[in-house]
């Protein structure tokens, strides 16, 4: 299966593959680096994702990297977290692009201009987020802090929802 994939197919797997390994590897600028099994076990978990990108193994290998940075940095965010989310992101959308039909399949060029295009749409929020816990790192916790913080990821949730589903004629 792996030897008639075209060679957009192996870009997009390498993504699948690269993005959680750099996400957690950035964790080295931080000053907490993974250990080597850690390293392996998500870059096979991975791989298992980049040959089927339409199963759940990429939720292991980005629940690791998340587990990970939660861990590691209890001193507060770090600049190297972004990119950390652009390397989750990459992987989630080449996932989704690779699991769009079979292997063999010649990538649509308009699909991945549209999930390039959804991608840097969402990045921004990770910059923002970054920015806004950054701001609020030292200052008191406000009351009802997390059930806004809820209420706006609804909010959006909806929206996006809204915008981007497209209802049959």
């Amino acid at each position: 299966m792996i030897r008639r994939w075209s060679r957009g197919q192996w870009l997009l797997r390498a993504t699948v593959v690269a993005g959680p390994v750099i996400a957690l590897l950035a964790t080295i600028p931080a000053g907490n680096g993974p250990p080597w099994w850690l390293v392996l076990l998500v870059a096979g978990i991975a791989a298992a994702f980049a040959v089927y990108p339409d199963s759940s193994a990429g939720t292991g290998a980005y629940v690791l990297v998340v587990v990970w940075w939660g861990l590691g940095l209890r001193d507060g965010l770090h600049p190297a977290a972004l990119l950390a989310a652009t390397g989750l992101l990459a992987s989630h959308l080449a996932a989704t692009v690779a699991a769009y039909g079979p292997s063999t399949v010649l990538l649509d060029p308009a699909a991945l201009r549209r999930w390039a295009a959804r991608g840097l749409l969402v990045l921004p929020a990770a910059v923002l987020a970054w920015v806004v816990a950054e701001a609020a790192q030292d200052q008191p916790e406000p009351p009802g802090l997390w059930a806004a913080g809820l209420a706006g990821l609804l909010v959006t949730i909806v929206a996006a929802n809204l915008l981007y589903v497209r209802k049959p004629a």
